[in-house]
């Protein structure tokens, strides 16, 4: 048989839903990050102060890390169309995501590390200078926060069988960079004050120590996430498996003999399943039957005939 015009048989692979409105907040975050790094760096320079440096240096961190973020953004939209990405760019952001969570794990080790030598060899602390700049960088964390929210999620697929998965893990990323220099904004603030009123100059450190324990927990689930969408791993909190062997077993007949499932973009997933039968349907009414799982952005099906007697329907697949 012979087609016209075989480009009509094909379809997108353009899977990722439109992250333009958070590519352009994750660069409004670069330029108040960025600005604010430089602020710190040049008043530590004026006024001898460690803690403004450190703390300047610490934000270039994570404005490395919202630059990941938005890199992943702009090749995700640059290479949508490319077909040398068989299952679309869905993934650079998952990418992006895991690159900064790794970012994200080395910041806590150097928080935890620098920490514990503070506690053997403490460094005389510029209260008010420190005190200052803690608070200012908690302001300004407070507004990438709010910025860097992900409340697309949150209104489209609320039926979908594993909503955990439908985050932007690339936006997630930055915003939780954002939350760890929020962190340390906060228990700053507090041994700052406890050490200059107090005298309790013990507090900064240990708050360092925790500080970084909670980093720590967000990097690790960051890339626990993001590893197992790269590594195509089947969603382990979904239904889906079980539902799609419902739905083509239905007929008493056919029988799911083998079934990939994994996910291609955010909230979208790609399925390849092998079905035996006696009486096998065309591919097209095994897809038709999974036609409501709008999640399954791409599906190939195998069929394969058993001739073995209906009664011993089971040793055909094996």
């Amino acid at each position: 048989m012979h087609h016209n015009n075989p480009a009509r048989w094909k379809h997108t692979h353009r899977f990722e839903q439109d992250y333009t409105h958070a590519e352009h907040r994750t660069r409004l975050v670069i330029a108040i990050t960025g600005t604010m790094m430089l602020v710190e760096i040049a008043a530590g320079m004026i006024f001898n102060s460690m803690a403004l440096l450190a703390d300047g240096w610490h934000m270039c961190t994570h404005l490395t890390a919202f630059l990941i973020t938005a890199l992943a953004y702009y090749f995700s939209r640059r290479h949508a169309a490319d077909p040398q990405f068989s299952f679309g760019t869905g993934k650079m952001g998952v990418l992006g995501g895991f690159t900064s969570a790794v970012v994200l794990a080395m910041i806590a080790l150097f928080m935890a590390g620098e920490s514990v030598h503070r506690c053997f060899v403490p460094l005389p602390i510029h209260f008010n200078q420190a005190i200052a700049v803690a608070i200012i960088g908690l302001l300004v964390n407070l507004v990438c926060a709010l910025l860097l929210q992900d409340h697309h999620h949150a209104h489209q697929h609320d039926y979908v069988h594993d909503p955990h998965h439908h985050h932007d893990l690339n936006l997630r990323a930055a915003y939780i960079h954002v939350l760890a220099d929020t962190l340390t904004s906060v228990t700053a603030i507090i041994a700052l004050t406890t050490g200059k009123f107090l005298g309790w100059t013990w507090l900064d450190p240990l708050m360092g120590i925790v500080g970084s324990g909670v980093v720590s927990i967000w990097a690790y689930s960051l890339i626990r996430d993001t590893s197992g969408i790269l590594l195509d791993h089947t969603p382990t909190r979904s239904d889906l498996p079980e539902e799609i062997k419902h739905a083509v077993e239905s007929d008493g007949d056919s029988l799911v003999t083998d079934l990939h499932i994994w996910q291609v973009a955010a909230g979208r997933y790609a399925a390849i399943v092998s079905i035996v039968a006696h009486h096998p349907k065309p591919a097209e009414d095994y897809r038709q039957l999974l036609s409501e799982h709008e999640e399954l952005a791409h599906v190939t099906i195998e069929t394969r005939q058993c001739h073995a007697p209906e009664e011993a329907f089971t040793p055909c697949v094996n």
